[in-house]
């Protein structure tokens, strides 16, 4: 089948209608019940179009997963997690499972595509250091900071088999295209492929078996640290340390080394479609393309900062996402493409290939893109209206514009490492130190010098334990830190003598993070065997590294607020250093904290006036970072007034003054308590001003001029005239009143109204003066007679009486045909039948007019002046 956009697909795929929306109630189930619902397909239509060419994407500030379908660059299903809003997701996906991890929370939830079943609930720590991996019928969770492996049945999301243990701070967890799961273990240099286990069909009363550790390479030295991206068939690792990039195929025995002229620690992408693997190094902002064993291209990405993510390679291109919202793009030459732009991104980009097509997704944005194999970009709105339940959130403000970019510091070479301390063992001695300052530049690895040797140790690592030494001989070691600029200075650690008396480690260690900031570690007074204890070195270890922390005396240490990241997974070991400076071995690993302290303050934080409220003020906000905890409230506050927001970042908050000036404070609040505020200043509506212009009047009608402040508000305004004249309704700029009559003083009172209340004011102004054109007119041919001559006797016409009848005692003149004559009113009289003059005027209708004074003249003899019409004349 070929798509409008003349994409041609590999295998027939069946169109479902736009708008065939209906409650598919919930479908996912969460840890914490998120309570997830369904919007868009309908089951039967969701089962097939699973099979098309789609990826379901995360919005962050609406709480929504959104499949968007690659074809039609259109979201046509949507679920809701309104528990999971404003926290970072997880997403795996296959054509039958989406599988999800909420960051913030630990929780992690199964959908199966196929059937619409709801599944059982999982969790894991919450923060940075877990991931869920997905391949067919197989999920794992991989606890880096443990070094577990467990696989899920995605039906149930129980664990199938026994998992499988690493060292401690393992990097990777990503499925290859043949289906197995890559791990790095840093600490040991290697890289092992796992097959998942066959789980055992419910109609049978077979045991699903266990995932096997099929495969082992070592691939680099201890100590290095190590990223992967996973190949069609193999993995690709990088050492980070030596700049060497391992190509290990999985149908290959071995693997092929390549050593890359990197300018500082480079980065993969998890995922790498085709055969050249990109290597970004985010400092320089350089991007190598390697492949055959040799770097086949290479460019530079334009721009400022470290803040590029890795290269995605898509159909022999080159996708470089940046944190401004960019999305540099070049072709296999390395020459420039058009870049894709995300206004306003609200967080890190997330590309993914999948189904064909290359889909990149703004969490924090309504905003994603699909890129299909020629390349070419169309853009989905994530929040389109035409998906039921697709009600748009109320719209944070936009992030404030950032503050200037500040010169460019000096770099130069790394500092001396702090801390350098060595502990002896049984012949071996254990070398840490705490990081160097890099001086502007990422620190590329460290180096160890002593005991006749030279050893390289990676930047996150921080730890090396020396083997193969003499007992009784001293030893030192100096340690420096590298960079882009070089090697700086080394500090020298204290003197060892490797002795076979050494303490034993600690039986136990735990982990308690602390609401302020601060992570408390402790363990039982270790075994000195003998001699006294004088020191424990308590080392940290993350995702894909391990470092010492700090030295305590005491069976315990609190990390400062500050020396660890908020909202990612540590784990602890400690060794024991005894009197003569021989240490233990690691104890065993605590379990994991993540540590957190009070929420950031609300970015972005903006007040307006509620314009269709009374003494309301609207209020919005950019999700706070939430430091460790899920944030379970926003508290805006202001003027004495104050609310709870728990779904969200807006609010109204209500029962000010008109026009009052409102300061407003916006307050996270996660289990560590509230946050710093972000603030705002609006004013409630004010009731509304009128300022009267002028009025345009004509013999029948008045323009009234004016001009409202509507007090921030709306306001909706009309005009009355005096006497039971006319009114009018509409802007509140002029309006214009009909039905008045001429030569009259008018009052027009204006009214203004808007959400505050009501208010008037007054403007004056009198009608045109009415005329009207003596008339005396043959009934036969239209033309003035001959007889309208006041000195043909019985004949003539035109005659002006002081009252309304022809009465030869009252007449007071004569006047011309053609003479204009002021009209001032009608009154009934004697009906003037003028067949000779205007046969079709006959009436009882009298005209006041200015004729030596005021006197009267009949209608017939009358043509006014503006249509000839009556009712433009009052009644005497």
């Amino acid at each position: 089948m070929t798509s409008a956009d003349g994409v041609t697909l590999d295998r027939p795929k069946r169109r479902w209608r736009r708008g065939y929306l209906v409650t598919m109630g919930t479908v996912l189930s969460l840890a914490g019940g998120l309570g997830l619902t369904v919007f868009g397909l309908g089951s039967a239509d969701q089962a097939v179009a699973s099979f098309d060419a789609a990826s379901w994407v995360w919005s962050k500030a609406k709480g929504e997963v959104a499949r968007i379908n690659g074809v039609t660059a259109k979201v046509d299903t949507r679920v809701d997690v309104p528990k999971a809003r404003g926290h970072e997701v997880q997403i795996v996906q296959n054509d039958k499972f989406v599988i999800m991890r909420d960051v913030t929370t630990g929780a992690i939830g199964s959908m199966n595509l196929t059937t619409l079943q709801e599944y059982w609930a999982a969790s894991s720590t919450s923060g940075i250091g877990v991931r869920v991996a997905l391949h067919e019928d197989s999920v794992f969770v991989i606890d880096a900071v443990q070094g577990s492996v467990q696989q899920l049945d995605p039906r149930t999301l129980g664990p199938v088999g026994n998992p499988l243990r690493f060292p401690p701070g393992i990097a990777g967890g990503v499925f290859d295209g043949e289906g197995k799961l890559w791990i790095a273990s840093p600490t040991e240099g290697t890289v092992s492929a796992v097959t998942p286990a066959t789980i055992a069909s419910a109609a049978t009363d077979q045991t699903a078996s266990t995932p096997q550790r099929v495969r082992t390479e070592s691939v680099a030295p201890a100590a290095h640290d190590l990223t992967l991206s996973t190949l069609d068939d193999g993995v690709a690792v990088l050492n980070r340390t030596n700049n060497a990039l391992a190509v290990v195929k999985g149908s290959e025995p071995g693997f092929a080394n390549t050593t890359l002229p990197l300018a500082g620690p480079g980065t993969l992408a998890p995922r790498t479609d085709g055969k050249q693997v990109p290597v970004t190094v985010p400092d320089s902002r350089h991007v190598y393309i390697v492949g055959d064993r040799r770097v086949a291209a290479d460019f530079q990405v334009p721009g400022d900062g470290e803040g590029l993510q890795p290269a995605v390679a898509w159909q022999g291109y080159f996708y470089v996402a940046d944190d401004s919202g960019q999305v540099h793009v070049f072709n296999s030459a390395g020459q420039r493409q058009k870049d894709i732009s995300f206004p306003n991104p609200g967080g890190k980009l997330e590309l993914e290939v999948r189904e064909g097509y290359l889909f990149i997704n703004a969490p924090g944005s309504s905003i994603a893109r699909v890129v299909d194999a020629s390349h070419a970009v169309r853009t989905v709105d994530k929040y389109a209206g035409d998906v039921l339940g697709s009600d748009r959130p109320p719209v944070p403000p936009q992030a404030p514009p950032p503050p200037p970019k500040p010169k460019k510091p000096v770099v130069s070479k790394p500092s001396a490492p702090r801390n350098v301390r060595a502990a002896a063992g049984n012949a071996e001695a254990r070398v840490t130190w705490q990081a160097a300052q890099d001086n502007n530049a990422v620190i590329t690895r460290y180096v160890v010098v002593g005991a006749g040797r030279t050893f390289q140790v990676g930047a996150d690592q921080r730890a090396l334990t020396v083997t193969g030494l003499v007992n009784g001989q001293t030893y030192q070691f100096a340690v420096s830190a590298v960079n882009k600029k070089g090697q700086g200075p080394s500090r020298t650690s204290n003197a060892v003598k490797p002795t076979s008396e050494v303490p034993d480690a600690p039986a136990a260690v735990t982990a308690e993070a602390k609401p302020d900031g601060t992570v408390v570690v402790s363990w039982p007074p270790a075994n000195g065997q003998g001699l006294e204890i004088r020191r424990y070195t308590v080392t940290a270890i993350s995702e894909g590294g391990s470092a010492p922390i700090g030295d305590s005396a005491e069976a315990s240490l609190t990390i400062k607020d500050g020396q660890l990241e908020y909202g990612k997974q540590y784990a602890f070991t400690v060794v024991s250093v005894n009197e003569r400076g021989a240490g233990s071995k690691a104890s065993p690993v605590s379990g994991s904290v993540v540590p957190f302290t009070k929420p950031g303050a609300p970015e972005g934080t903006d007040a307006a006036t509620a314009g269709d409220q009374a003494g309301s003020i609207q209020v919005a906000w950019q999700p706070a970072a939430d430091n460790g905890r899920p944030i379970t409230k926003y508290v805006v506050s202001g003027g004495g007034k104050s609310l709870d927001v728990t779904d969200g970042t807006a609010a109204t908050l209500t029962g000010f003054d008109a026009g009052a000036t409102v300061a407003v404070e916006v307050r996270a609040v996660n289990e560590a308590g509230e946050g710093e505020p972000g603030t705002a200043t609006a004013k409630t509506v004010a009731l509304p001003r009128i300022t009267g212009t002028g009025v345009d009047a004509t013999f029948n009608t008045a323009t009234v001029k004016f001009s409202v402040d509507a007090g921030g508000g709306t306001a909706s305004c009309s005009v009355a005239s005096s006497g039971g004249g006319g009114s009018a309704s509409g802007n509140c700029s002029s309006l214009k009143v009909t039905g008045l009559k001429p030569s009259t003083a008018y009052t027009f009172t204006i009214t203004a109204k808007n959400a505050a209340g009501t208010v008037t004011a007054q403007s004056k102004g009198t009608t045109d003066n009415l005329y009207g054109i003596a008339t005396c007119k043959n009934g036969q041919n239209g033309e003035t007679a001959t007889y309208c001559d006041k000195d043909v006797s019985g004949r003539n016409g035109n005659e002006i009486f002081s009252v309304t009848r022809q009465d030869d005692d009252k007449q007071v003149g004569w006047a011309k045909p053609g003479t204009r004559l002021q009209a001032y009113c009608k009154k009934s009289g004697e009906s003037i039948y003028a067949y000779i003059y205007n046969n079709e005027k006959r009436s009882t209708w009298w005209i006041q007019v200015n004729y030596s004074g005021k006197n009267y003249i009949p209608w017939a003899w009358l043509n006014l002046e503006g249509g000839d019409d009556l009712n433009d004349l009052p009644t005497c």
